[in-house]
């Protein structure tokens, strides 16, 4: 297994890795296929990372990815790198958090803190926080939460 797909994180506690400002995925291989265990491992690793800089409640975290809210240790299995389960819905809402999250980093890329703290900051056009949105309408809030960065963003 090649060294980044296994790297632990060595950031100190609170601090935010460094990550690239084009908003592009170190460590994950689209063309491997997203069933591939490998892949499913990264991205495991990417969503779970994402979600922690987003500063949610495990309870949340696990709402997003369609998990039951009691799952603490499916959340702490994919923290360490297990593999997503190979289900369509829990990858899809896992490429879609990751695309929220490259939208984010686009439309503020000089303030990572603020792309990060937007999911739960009240957004009167989404009609309270986005991520309240998500959780309320499951998969159908995250594709809401997606289009309307997608427009901010003019695509």
């Amino acid at each position: 297994m090649p060294a980044r797909a296994t790297a632990v994180s060595s950031t100190p506690a609170g601090a935010r890795p460094a990550e690239p400002a084009d908003g592009s995925l170190p460590g994950f291989d689209a063309a491997a296929g997203l069933h591939a265990r490998e892949a499913r491992a990264s991205l495991s690793r990417l969503v779970t990372r994402l979600l922690d800089h987003w500063a949610l409640p495990a309870t949340e975290q696990a709402a997003l990815l369609g998990l039951s809210t009691g799952s603490r240790s499916t959340l702490a299995r994919y923290r360490a790198g297990e593999p997503l389960a190979d289900s369509r819905d829990l990858i899809d809402r896992a490429g879609h958090l990751l695309g929220i999250h490259k939208s984010l980093r686009i439309l503020f890329p000089h303030d990572r803190d603020l792309a990060y703290r937007w999911v739960s900051q009240p957004n009167s056009r989404l009609g309270g926080r986005p991520v309240d949105l998500m959780i309320k309408h499951g998969f159908e809030g995250l594709l809401a939460v997606r289009r309307y960065l997608d427009h901010q963003r003019g695509c």
